[in-house]
């Protein structure tokens, strides 16, 4: 079964060409213009990937983003303005997976696509047979891809959810951003790209409730999940 794609965008000219293009590729395309559709269809529809403008009609993106992941852990690619930090790490800050800045090259486009979609349909396929791993005081969920800890569960993304489970895999030892970029994001690290820092940083945030749980930030070298007992 082919993947299907929500594109919410209102540059209808573009959604269309979009939408042919994936479709050229063996992907299911559908266009809505604003984000409150966006919302409707997702709630009523099994999608596979958003793909989710920032500038919109009526609600913007961010707080279509905001929105959906009071609801689903579906992955979103954010098309942000060209050279905009803060649209993309606001994006990113609010749950968004990955960016890809306008106007941008179809086949780049692409790559992202695929690359979602791979690694969660791997994810996805890891998961079985596997329940819980303890860390900490959470119990990381595979199958609900979500943190547990006494009556309380703290929902991640699906970025977060693998960046999470590579870290803890590598525990206690350094992982770096290229190998990061390339085990999770499925792509090249490119040069400024803020990502997987904010990835972290929401991280930080959602292991809070365990002091003795640091993602520790090697400068210039990457990442190390530490556990204290």
């Amino acid at each position: 079964m082919n993947s299907k794609i929500l594109i919410i965008d209102d540059d209808q000219e573009l959604s269309s060409l979009l939408g042919e293009y994936l479709t050229s590729e063996n992907l299911d395309c559908e266009c809505v213009y604003d984000g409150l559709t966006g919302i409707e269809k997702l709630q009523t529809t099994k999608y596979d990937l958003v793909l989710l403008d920032v500038m919109l009609p009526g609600i913007d993106g961010f707080e279509t983003l905001k929105r959906l992941r009071q609801f689903t852990k579906m992955p979103v690619l954010m098309l942000t303005a060209k050279g905009d930090d803060f649209d993309k790490i606001l994006g990113l800050e609010l749950g968004a997976d990955d960016y890809l800045p306008k106007p941008f090259n179809h086949r780049e486009l692409l790559a992202r696509v695929k690359a979602i979609l791979r690694r969660f349909d791997y994810a996805q396929e890891s998961a079985l047979g596997q329940s819980e791993d303890q860390i900490g005081i959470f119990l990381l969920d595979h199958n609900n891809q979500s943190l547990k800890y006494d009556s309380e569960e703290i929902l991640l993304t699906g970025t977060e959810f693998q960046f999470l489970v590579y870290l803890n895999q590598n525990l206690s030892n350094l992982v770096s951003k290229e190998v990061l970029s390339k085990e999770v994001l499925g792509r090249r690290l490119m040069q400024f790209d803020r990502s997987i820092d904010m990835h972290m940083s929401n991280l930080r945030k959602k292991l809070k409730a365990d002091p003795n749980i640091q993602i520790k930030t090697i400068r210039g070298a990457g990442y190390r999940l530490v556990v204290n007992n």
